[in-house]
């Protein structure tokens, strides 16, 4: 089956040194007539950071990542590094975008076939690295001391070297030793300077460590007074809500007083209402017999 995936380079170089990151750029390319995805690992993630991991590859298209190592605070046994990539890819649906990329998809158990390419990682040294300097094939550390005796190789001249020495005078009056000589002379300002530097990254280390414990008293402080006071504004907010209570509490007790009120009101209403319907023409009964009386009246005066 052809391949899924060109990769360039086959190995990550990258420039090494010391407390500096260090980049790399990889280009991948689809020569298939469809749409392939990928994802990048690595043997170590917390040293090396990957944009992007994951993505979609067009046909006959290429997508580039960059692989970035993070600063080191110090150089590996003989510059040799044992991490190493892991480049995944496999044939994905028409159209698919890097969103669609699951983990799910490079897993073999479903049968989907997934094509795998290792990269190892390569460390290289800066050139003129005052630090790492080859020596027969291997690397060695330079002394910090040759600086200094080639400065007084060069401010002395030849009558303060011995015999043996004379003819490495004569060659160092040349353009080209010269420039070495000035390498030397920056390789020994960028010892000292480093020095300096990490004397004062001991004492802002220290000083550090006592501002964080201040720091920590200062929160801690800050987050006691912070809770004093809200516990104040619940105490005003409690002390207001039972106000209202009692507000509430007394508006009620008047509306039943004015409710029971009116209830006598109108009973007592109603009583008079009563009495003046008694009290107002005769009844019924009264005025049936007075009729009746009547009539017996004018039958007898009649007869």
């Amino acid at each position: 089956m052809m391949e899924l995936l060109e990769i360039q380079p086959r190995e990550l170089k990258f420039t090494f040194e010391l407390k500096k990151q260090s980049s790399c750029q990889v280009q991948l390319v689809n020569n298939s007539e469809q749409y392939v995805g990928f994802k990048v690992k690595t043997t170590s993630p917390k040293r090396y950071c990957v944009r992007p991991n994951t993505g979609v590859i067009l046909p006959k298209s290429t997508c580039d990542f960059i692989v970035t190592m993070q600063a080191q605070r110090g150089a590996p046994p003989d510059m040799q590094c044992k991490d190493k990539f892991l480049i995944q890819s496999t044939v994905v649906p028409f159209g698919s975008t890097s969103e669609d990329i699951t983990p799910n998809l490079f897993s073999k158990e479903n049968g989907r076939y997934i094509e795998e390419n290792k990269l190892k990682v390569v460390l290289v040294s800066p050139p003129h690295s005052p630090v790492l300097l080859p020596i027969n094939g291997s690397l060695k550390q330079e002394p910090a001391n040759e600086p200094s005796n080639l400065k007084d190789q060069l401010s002395n001249g030849v009558e303060n070297l011995p015999p043996s020495h004379v003819v490495a005078s004569k060659d160092f009056e040349t353009a080209k030793d010269f420039e070495v000589a000035k390498d030397f002379e920056a390789a020994k300002d960028l010892t000292v300077k480093d020095f300096e530097v990490s004397k004062d990254f001991e004492a802002a280390k220290d000083l550090t460590g006592k501002d964080f414990e201040v720091a920590k008293d200062f929160a801690v402080a800050k987050d006691v007074e912070e809770l004093k006071s809200k516990l104040k504004d619940l105490e005003l907010k409690l002390n207001e809500a039972e106000k209202t209570i009692t507000r509430l509490r007394d508006e009620r007790s008047s509306t039943i007083q004015e409710r029971d009120m009116l209830k006598q009101e109108q009973a007592l209403a109603k009583m008079k209402s009563s009495v003046r319907k008694v009290q107002v023409g005769f009844p019924f009964l009264f005025v049936c017999f007075v009729a009746i009386i009547s009539l017996a009246l004018g039958y007898m005066l009649r007869a």
